[in-house]
């Protein structure tokens, strides 16, 4: 905590995860220890509708787009926050760090211009950490690992398929901002702030 906030100046907390889970896990370390933390879920409350019959889109990716379809004020408005005038070191995070958390991650690199095939690296070096995660979840709540963790890695054809969405839709992250209410001073910003040498 103290090399976080003492050191690297960390400033902001972007909180990703509903109220729910705030609720039964409680608050952040670093929320704890005063950091600015604001909750911004990409999931509503009372859940998401079920698709319509017939749609085959993998759950995985469907999740993904769901989070900016489902949550687009809370998604500009985290983006929004990262490129503020004053912003200084912030830290984004979900429940587990991977799905919400790679998202908007996701969303920011190819607004301020990274490549994807960079943006799909970095999200799958998750994986990485996804054993170590259910270990220190199951330690804490007296449960089992499950048999086959599969289901719960980051798939980088995923990611893939958000950004090429995100292209063929909106021009890419940039343009889907814009048209949730994201302002061009806000992207320069953002742009500015993230790739300044």
């Amino acid at each position: 905590m103290r090399h976080l906030v003492e050191t690297f100046g960390l400033s902001l907390v972007l909180d990703l995860r509903t109220t729910r889970e705030i609720d039964r896990d409680g608050p952040t370390a670093v929320a704890t220890a005063g950091v600015e933390t604001v909750a911004l879920s990409f999931i509503p409350e009372e859940g998401r509708a079920l698709p319509e019959t017939g749609d085959d889109t993998d759950p995985l990716l469907r999740n993904y787009l769901g989070y900016l379809a489902d949550r687009p004020d809370n998604v500009v408005e985290a983006v929004r926050r990262l490129a503020a005038p004053q912003a200084g070191p912030a830290l984004v995070h979900c429940a587990a760090g991977k799905d919400r958390t790679g998202v908007l991650v996701a969303l920011v690199l190819d607004t301020v211009g990274v490549e994807h095939e960079a943006i799909v690296d970095d999200y799958a070096l998750s994986a990485t950490r996804v054993e170590a995660l259910f270990r220190r979840w199951t330690t804490i709540e007296g449960g089992e690992m499950p048999a086959d963790l599969t289901p719960h890695l980051p798939r980088a054809e995923v990611m893939a398929a958000v950004l090429e969405t995100l292209a063929r839709e909106h021009g890419g992250a940039a343009g889907w901002l814009r048209a949730n209410g994201l302002d061009d001073d806000a992207i320069a910003r953002l742009r500015e702030r993230l790739t300044a040498s």
